[in-house]
């Protein structure tokens, strides 16, 4: 048998949806408000900022979401077609992270943009303890709108596992 080439350490970032609009027709229709589409913005020139380019976005169905991440990849100068997702708005972590798995072991930096309390929960369930302490401690202080946990991944996404990952930067959006 031969053995395979290790592969390159990947990146993960895990995004909570921009501050949204009270109100909708359903849930899964509410809007972005106007402060979450500027957050958003900010999270995309930071993430491009630090030389995080994503390669590959998957996105919860939700408008909220969907807008989250139009204003991300327009903040960023990103040109990453999405895959929205049904399965991620309903999702919990466990779910969430099957999804991840999912991926194709091409993509190299991948952007997850959901809800709370999934996002917190995937954040803190994929962190392997030995990462930035600091943002360690920020990220345990809560996972607010336009919050981004980065994570270093090794090895392919379906390997992808509960304290698998290092986390190496957390941010809130805020512009």
């Amino acid at each position: 048998m031969r053995e395979q080439p290790d592969l390159p350490a990947r990146q993960l970032v895990v995004m909570r949806h921009a501050k949204a609009e009270p109100g909708g027709e359903t849930d899964a229709l509410r809007e972005i408000a106007q402060r979450g589409w500027v957050d958003a913005l900010e999270a995309g020139r930071w993430l491009a900022g630090t030389g995080r380019n994503p390669d590959a976005a998957l996105v919860s169905s939700a408008s909220r979401a969907r807008s989250t991440w139009l204003a991300v990849a327009e903040g960023g100068s990103f040109e990453v077609e999405a895959t929205y997702s049904e399965s991620l708005y309903t999702a919990g972590p466990e779910t969430a992270l099957d999804l991840v798995r999912e991926t194709s072991d091409e993509v190299e930096a991948l952007v997850v943009v959901g809800h709370n309390p999934t996002m917190a929960y995937l954040a803190q369930l994929l962190d392997d303890g030995e990462g930035d302490e600091r943002a360690g401690r920020e990220m345990a202080t809560g996972f607010p709108t336009s919050a981004l946990a980065v994570f270093a991944v090794t090895g392919s996404w379906a390997g992808l596992d509960l304290a698998s990952a290092r986390l190496v930067a957390f941010h809130v959006g805020r512009g």
